[in-house]
């Protein structure tokens, strides 16, 4: 299983932008009803993808700079980051097959 990173501000360029495998990266916060739906959903891909991919959690309460420089306006925002790039994203509590969709087209490019 692919380990969930707590990510903030001053861990986000090493930990998702210097990443050598593609990153999902969650935009959450704790009085997030939706997000805290989607959770076990990341939770599962991280399971089922592995090492293949990184799993980032951004608490965007925490990391209002992050939210602001990516864009988030609205939680939960799920990024799809390849070799440092924005190569994706959804809003909102998403089923599972979507963000999985989205993950294997960042895989086969």
């Amino acid at each position: 299983m692919a380990e969930i990173l707590d990510v903030t501000e001053a861990t986000f360029d090493e930990q998702v932008l210097s990443a050598k495998q593609p990153v999902v990266v969650d935009f959450w916060a704790e009085w997030c009803a939706p997000c805290r739906q989607l959770s076990p959903t990341i939770k599962a891909l991280a399971a089922e993808y592995g090492d293949r991919i990184r799993v980032a959690k951004v608490d965007a309460d925490a990391s209002p700079t992050l939210a602001a420089r990516y864009n988030v306006r609205a939680l939960p925002t799920v990024l799809f980051i390849k070799d440092g790039e924005v190569a994706g994203s959804l809003v909102g509590n998403q089923p599972k097959a979507n963000i999985a969709k989205q993950l294997d087209e960042l895989l086969a490019t």
